[in-house]
């Protein structure tokens, strides 16, 4: 039995977290057995509580936090770990610190271009650690590998790529009208949608100005966010959507826990993101059989093929974002590109060969120890 330490910085809801739950859940608990530490509560430790896993509660707020890493170093040395696995940034930095320290070997994941900001302080000692506390550091795309490896000088040698899952058994065909019918919509309205809570790398304000130019168009077209939002980025998009009178045209929904039920709601899914380390939220829309539309933004155009199995627009642009969503539109009863985006789904983003991937590296690791 491999005893698995895995850490997250953060506990709310999102991409890296859903793979950081998924991850614990599917693997093998007769061959890997999870210990699990989180900062406290929050969605991560509600959905791992429902799987029958309670998490550790660990404090690892502040620049640095001395307690935090001699937490992590006493639960390696309670526990026998054999492995850490570590999620972003934070994570990542005192896993390899705290590793080095107890000799256990550390898988560290990062999960978009956005984990290392680019003012971080200290980011080149950072990488450093990383490097050396590390002994595979796993990216979520070829193009997010590249960057950190290229950029922020992290070990090509110990870099890997292992591309996000979806669940096929949950995210699937299963056309359902609850949303719209609480949006007060018909049968003949167009329903584009997004999930994602609100950051500024999801570019919100490029799908508001989008939606501008397709509802003076086409009336019936309404438009959805399913994510969370505060702060001062959320007011300034709402004063958007009203500078642009979108009201009635446009709704953020807030945080959608039923995230399969939403997307077999939509006519299309849209991922406006300017920057994105993969993007999840696309193959479980591509998996539901719902037409995307994504952007040139990283992680995105390893997912999509443009033409085949969905549209690939510039980031950033409002306009080209309209034009493919009114395309895909009009085109939607006689293109494939559903059919092909479920295959390439199963065939090559199913969660059932990320986890075996993730495997692979641990049984690899543990045979070199």
């Amino acid at each position: 039995m491999i005893r698995i330490l895995h850490t997250i910085d953060t506990t709310g809801s999102g991409g890296a977290e859903t793979v950081f739950v998924n991850l614990i859940k599917g693997l093998d608990h007769q061959k890997f057995e999870p210990i699990v530490a989180i900062r406290g509560s929050g969605w991560v430790y509600d959905e791992l509580k429902k799987n029958g896993i309670s998490p550790l509660s660990i404090n690892c707020k502040g620049s640095f936090n001395f307690n935090y890493l001699v937490e992590l170093i006493m639960i390696m040395r309670r526990n026998s770990i054999d492995i850490v696995q570590s999620h972003l940034l934070g994570s990542n930095l005192y896993c390899s610190l705290a590793a080095m320290m107890c000799g256990v070997p550390v898988v560290s994941t990062f999960h978009g271009f956005v984990d290392v900001n680019a003012k971080e302080r200290f980011s080149a000692i950072k990488s450093k650690i990383i490097n050396c506390g590390s002994n595979k550091i796993v990216f979520v795309s070829d193009r997010l590998r590249n960057f950190f490896v290229e950029k922020k000088g992290f070990s090509a040698q110990k870099s890997v790529t292992i591309y996000n899952g979806v669940d096929v058994s949950l995210f699937k065909p299963q056309r359902d009208v609850t949303i719209r019918k609480k949006l007060g919509l018909g049968p003949d309205n167009v329903l584009v949608g997004a999930v994602g809570n609100i950051r500024p790398s999801k570019g919100y304000e490029y799908l508001l100005k989008s939606a501008k130019l397709v509802v003076d168009r086409f009336p019936q077209f309404r438009f959805v966010v399913a994510g969370e939002g505060s702060g001062k980025l959320f007011a300034n998009l709402l004063d958007l959507r009203k500078s642009l009178g979108l009201e009635n045209h446009f709704s953020f929904l807030g945080f959608e826990p039923d995230v399969p039920r939403f997307l077999n709601n939509l006519d299309i899914f849209v991922l406006p993101s300017i920057s994105e380390g993969f993007s999840i939220s696309t193959i479980e829309a591509m998996a539901c059989g719902v037409p995307v539309i994504v952007t040139f933004s990283g992680g995105p155009e390893e997912i999509v093929e443009n033409e085949l199995t969905g549209i690939i627009v510039t980031a950033g642009d409002h306009c080209s974002l309209a034009k493919a969503i009114i395309y895909s539109f009009e085109n939607y009863e006689s293109n494939d590109k559903s059919i092909s985006a479920l295959q390439t789904c199963s065939n090559k983003f199913s969660i059932s060969k990320m986890i075996n991937n993730y495997e692979k590296v641990y049984q690899q690791i543990t045979e070199k120890v």
